[in-house]
């Protein structure tokens, strides 16, 4: 039964209703996805990392090392910025163990205070004193000529910065050996408006150079770097990139479409590119874990042996965090700057770039139709919550599945966010959609076993009105009356221990039940014209009792509470009094039930305004007299009060009522 009443509850407006959610949740997820929204976008870096630490890390590869300034480099040497002499003795001793390439995560973009010149210029300046030197070579005066030179010499790559605020537009340092082409016309590179150099000494005996720009996503971890930007309508490298092409002596590049989107092409390598230039680099643990670190006051010590450092590519640059330098990963809060530059050297070697196809959100698109097709057809089928459930869950082991094989065999990333993401919402929709189908069931069920129920109370206050005729319209003034007088003293806040919705609900379901045992008087009794004789009349008082006990009989069989309770605590109750002079048992005061002491005065009222066999109707006035004049004697003085309070709304129902 219950089965077909689920049915009736899948009706057209509310497969509609489904329909329409499905839909909506189906538009919002994939456009949100398609249009890489904040909220979507944090889901994307969510699955991004977990691949990220999910997959196999590899050995480290041998080619890099990073010569490290590092905070025993600084105690030892002095505080930063050393003298330029000083950084030239560090490169012209990490040059002269033969590196295959050099670069400096460095920018020296002012001239050096301690050079011998500066402060001989200085002090003409502020003192107009004219200090000299002797014994000091002429190499030694200008540390940054000195710097300049050996920079010359040793084919280091340079670094810079680029501005993308409209600031330093005039700059001459845009010299850039390598020549980049855009072969796809698919690259949207970010166009720099400025740059920061070295000083123009030291950079125009820089034959190489490349910037070391970095930029943190919305959430603060760096997970991709600028390997292109484009300045003054030329493309300039990074200084990953732009060491790794003077090492292999190539000067020319090209970007071309693959398969999964761009990449460019240098030499045989073949280095994946998002269309505003980036990489998107993976991260094999925290610092220092994957590359070979050597402390700079090592190599100034000589310290270090020659095959650590020859033919390797080798960056320049500080670990130390008071130099600022220092980039939050998905391992590490505190990753080098210097150390990002080998990751994406070590990503190039290893061919270890993880790829976003040009069309991954097309592609994720499509895997959320996908999901919402899915998740309809097993709604719609319809399924049972368990098929659904493990349908939903293989279906997101699928996504799971493919995108994992996609990122570990070819360093494609497609996120699995949405579809996995938008199954879990719909499963929930899903699982509360049936819920409410399942409650609106049950409650067409109920509503119809209620109908039953009172069919039922019917026909038995049926045989009473064949008995006796002038106790229809009674029982419909009788029910209002008591729901009327009910609710107010619940809004008085009167008995709020018994007063409950269920109570005044079942209470107007069970009134009708209050004269039910009038069936067992005698006819000569029940419908005699005049007054009954004692004798008569205690027969006649027996119908509470004979009402009571048949419809106890009756809730006996019936589990729980219902409504034939409290029907059988009306009938039982509704003729006694408050002073304890009522029948059948003579209960005083609060004994009497609250329900008999509502019907009392219900029923009382109602007999006092209606005509019967062996009296005429008496006034509206008169009738409440009575009722006044028996509070605290006859009624409960409570619910006295309550009568009169609504004394209008009870005219009402008695006219609305009428027989």
């Amino acid at each position: 039964m219950i089965k077909h009443f689920e049915n009736d509850c899948q009706s057209v407006p509310a497969n509609l209703l489904i329909s329409m959610g499905i839909i909506l949740i189906t538009l919002a997820f994939g456009t949100g996805s398609y249009f890489n929204t904040s909220f979507f976008k944090s889901i994307d870096y969510f699955f991004y990392d977990q691949f990220m630490k999910c997959s196999v890390a590899g050995e480290p590869s041998d080619k890099i090392r990073i010569i490290d300034i590092d905070e025993v480099s600084l105690s030892a040497v002095g505080q930063w910025p050393w003298p330029r002499y000083r950084l030239a003795q560090l490169v012209e001793a990490v040059s002269d163990m033969q590196p295959k390439a050099m670069g400096l995560d460095i920018i020296l973009s002012e001239p050096d205070r301690v050079s011998l010149e500066n402060i001989q210029r200085q002090f003409k300046e502020d003192f107009d004193l004219n200090l000299g030197f002797t014994g000091v070579p002429l190499s030694l005066r200008d540390n940054d000529g000195y710097l300049a030179h050996v920079f010359k010499k040793t084919g280091i790559v340079g670094a810079k910065y680029f501005y993308f605020d409209y600031f330093n537009k005039e700059s001459i340092c845009n010299h850039n050996p390598f020549e980049i082409r855009d072969r796809s016309g698919l690259l949207r590179l970010h166009q720099a408006t400025g740059v920061l150099c070295n000083t123009d000494q030291i950079e125009n005996k820089l034959a190489f150079t490349g910037f070391m720009n970095n930029r943190r996503d919305e959430d603060g971890i760096l997970r991709q770097s600028p390997l292109l930007i484009e300045f003054q309508g030329d493309i300039f490298p990074n200084l990953a990139l732009a060491t790794f092409l003077k090492a292999h002596g190539i000067t020319q590049g090209q970007v071309l479409k693959g398969l999964y989107g761009l990449y460019l092409e240098a030499g045989q390598y073949k280095i994946p590119v998002t269309p505003n230039g980036y990489v998107q680099m993976r991260f094999s643990g925290p610092a220092t874990r994957d590359h070979k670190f050597i402390s700079a006051v090592d190599i100034l010590n000589n310290n270090v042996p020659q095959a650590d450092i020859r033919d390797k590519i080798i960056f320049i640059g500080s670990s130390a965090v008071g130099l600022n330098d220092i980039h939050h990963t998905i391992f590490d809060s505190q990753f080098p700057g210097v150390e990002i530059h080998a990751v994406i050297l070590d990503n190039i070697y290893k061919n270890r770039m993880i790829i976003r196809p040009i069309r991954e959100r097309a592609i994720v698109l499509v895997g959320c139709l996908i999901t919402g097709m899915l998740m309809a057809f097993l709604f719609f089928k319809p399924a049972g919550p368990k098929t659904l459930f493990f349908a939903t869950l293989i279906w997101v082991c699928v996504v799971f599945i493919a995108t994992g094989l996609a990122y570990n065999k070819l360093s494609v990333f497609i996120s699995p966010g949405m579809p996995v993401l938008m199954a879990v919402v719909l499963f929930t929709f899903f699982s509360y959609a049936r819920f409410v189908q399942a409650r609106r069931a049950s409650f067409m069920w109920f509503k119809r076993l209620a109908n039953s129920q009172q069919l039922t109370m019917e026909a038995m206050v049926s045989m009473v009105e064949t008995r006796d005729p002038e106790t229809g319209q009674h029982i419909k003034r009788t029910q209002h009356y008591a729901l009327a007088l009910a609710k107010y003293l619940k809004e008085t806040g009167k008995f709020p221990e018994l007063l409950t919705d269920d109570y005044i609900a079942t209470l107007f379901l069970s009134v009708p039940l209050h004269d039910i045992g009038k069936v067992g008087i005698p006819d000569n009794i029940l419908l005699k014209p005049g007054k009954l004789t004692d004798e008569e009349f205690e027969l006649m008082k027996r119908h509470a009792s004979y009402g009571k006990d048949t419809i106890e009989k009756t809730a006996k069989k019936i589990k729980g509470d219902n409504y034939l309770k409290m029907g059988a605590e009306i009938a039982g109750s509704h003729h006694e009094k408050w002073d304890g002079n009522g029948y059948p048992t003579g209960l005083v005061g609060e004994e009497i039930p609250l329900s008999g002491r509502i019907m009392a005065i219900s029923d009382v009222y109602d007999a006092l305004i209606s005509r019967r066999c062996y009296k005429p109707p008496f006034p509206h006035e008169k009738s409440m007299q009575i009722i006044r004049e028996g509070r605290g004697s006859l009624f409960d003085p409570v619910i006295v009060d309550a009568f009169f309070e609504i004394e209008p709304e009870i005219k009402i129902i008695a006219g609305k009522f009428k027989d």
